[in-house]
């Protein structure tokens, strides 16, 4: 028997497949959650053998609220729906351990097959969404990106240098270098571009 919580904000997708991974395979729905927060709730109150989570949903997204549940469940199996797989997206929910990546638009079959495929410790990408996963179409380096990510959050340039442990100058360096790829006036709108790109 495999314990799943289901969490995706369409309650129709949710509610169908509620009602038919028990019937594809030995399969218990625990709870389903319409949000990122009820997904974190659900999740650290069940403790499923899987997660069940959809990428995007209103609030705090299946990004998210699985680094949410990694905090506290950090060896917690995860399969995430995606119907938009951008590789930025996709990179980031590697590196927050996300074992499974299905379509939404998969048969419940394959879902269930992916859950016990997880469930027996392997990981699973769909071929549609690890070839989406390879058109990476992002030209900035790991380090401007990480530049990038900390300026969204507001902080100055000799705050930036403090948080990632670089010099001032190779700060403004790698600004520099991220606002002439992505073609932008300031710091700011060259973050903005990169997370509208989702590549932060």
């Amino acid at each position: 028997m495999t314990t799943v919580v289901l969490a995706d904000d369409e309650a129709l997708l949710r509610k169908a497949l509620a009602a038919l991974l028990p019937l594809e395979s030995d399969i218990t729905v625990l709870a389903e959650a319409a949000d990122g927060a009820a997904a974190v709730e659900a999740t650290l109150l069940h403790r499923p053998d899987v997660l069940v989570i959809d990428l995007e949903m209103p609030g705090v997204d299946g990004l998210a609220a699985v680094a949410s549940i990694r905090a506290t469940r950090p060896d917690q199996v995860i399969l995430m729906l995606t119907r938009h797989a951008r590789p930025g997206v996709l990179r980031r929910a590697l590196k927050l351990g996300v074992q499974g990546f299905v379509s939404k638009s998969a048969e419940p079959a394959h879902i269930a097959t992916v859950i016990g495929t997880l469930r027996a410790g392997r990981r699973w990408i769909d071929p549609d969404v690890s070839a989406l996963a390879v058109m990476d179409d992002c030209p900035l380096t790991d380090r401007e990106l990480d530049v990038l990510r900390v300026t969204g959050e507001g902080y100055s340039v000799a705050e930036i240098a403090a948080r990632l442990h670089l010099a001032q100058g190779t700060v403004r360096n790698y600004l520099s270098s991220a606002m002439q790829k992505t073609q932008t006036q300031t710091r700011h709108e060259a973050a903005r571009y990169a997370r509208e790109h989702d590549w932060i």
